[in-house]
């Protein structure tokens, strides 16, 4: 099994983050990091190999996706994603409401590239059996199986907020297939009857684009160099797209030894009752 290195597995958006939020804790510097003749990080040396002379998963992706840009997944499109009319009509909604129900103003779990591209830096622990991945953005946590099991087809298991996910290694880059999510229902867009909280459901980006329980997401991670980390998604919801599309985002390792912080959302959030939309 091939296996990134410690020093590899803290991956962030760095220019995002703030003198005041990576002062909160004590800086513990990583060791093994590359340096330059001045002693600063050198981020775009070769990236580290395993104990066995393999390389760690270094090869950028054939072929340019469109990157996300603005918290939009479909930036990088010509003509926008392939909206299905239900779900096209609920994103203008979504967007002219600006982000009233996304999931991160209600202190709930985000959407999978949401994750990603979100200021707050994330952690990708791994284990022989499975990876963690930890957002300190609304301390959100998902487990990445390795041990060979398939998917459970659509609507065998409850449908899980950060969906159902399983790893292979394809070469070098780390292949992540996820189902099962807690979605969108096209029938129910508004969630009549229903509690609040699944207004925030189906959110893939920041601008609203939904997506529904039929959503198969592929991630594939590739280490580029000692610094960067390659992530395309690809989104296979026939239900909300009238066809799959795939988009990237670029990550840059933190190498100053700051840690994540505690992000506790729901502590004292009154924000659904302050706006008169708290619902029993």
């Amino acid at each position: 099994m091939r296996r990134w290195s410690t020093a590899a597995i803290l991956a962030t958006i760095v220019a995002a983050m703030s003198p005041a939020l990576s002062a909160q804790w004590p800086l513990h510097p990583l060791k093994g990091v590359p340096r330059a003749p001045d002693g600063k990080p050198n981020l775009a040396a070769p990236a580290p190999r395993t104990a066995d002379g393999k390389p760690e998963p270094n090869g950028a992706a054939a072929g340019r996706r469109p990157l996300v840009r603005g918290g939009n997944a479909g930036a990088g499109f010509e003509d926008g994603l392939p909206f299905q009319p239900w779900a096209a009509q609920l994103q203008k909604k979504r967007f002219a409401e600006e982000g009233l129900n996304d999931p991160d103003g209600l202190c709930l779990p985000q959407g999978p590239l949401q994750y990603h591209i979100d200021p707050q830096p994330f952690e990708i622990i791994q284990t022989p059996r499975q990876l963690v991945y930890i957002s300190e953005s609304n301390y959100g946590l998902r487990k990445i199986y390795l041990d060979g099991r398939s998917l459970p087809p659509p609507g065998q298991v409850v449908p899980y907020w950060h969906g159902y996910s399983v790893g292979r290694w394809d070469g070098d880059t780390l292949v992540v297939e996820s189902n099962n999510f807690h979605g969108v229902d096209p029938n129910n867009v508004n969630a009549a009857g229903l509690p609040s909280s699944y207004l925030g459901a189906g959110w893939l980006d920041h601008r609203g684009s939904p997506y529904t329980e039929a959503m198969k997401l592929t991630e594939r991670f590739r280490r580029v160099n000692y610094g960067l980390l390659d992530i395309e998604l690809t989104v296979d919801d026939p239900k909300a797209y009238t066809e799959p599309f795939t988009v990237r985002v670029v990550e840059r390792i933190v190498a100053d030894g700051s840690e994540m912080i505690e992000f506790v959302c729901h502590e004292n959030q009154t924000f659904l009752k302050l706006t008169g939309r708290e619902r029993k």
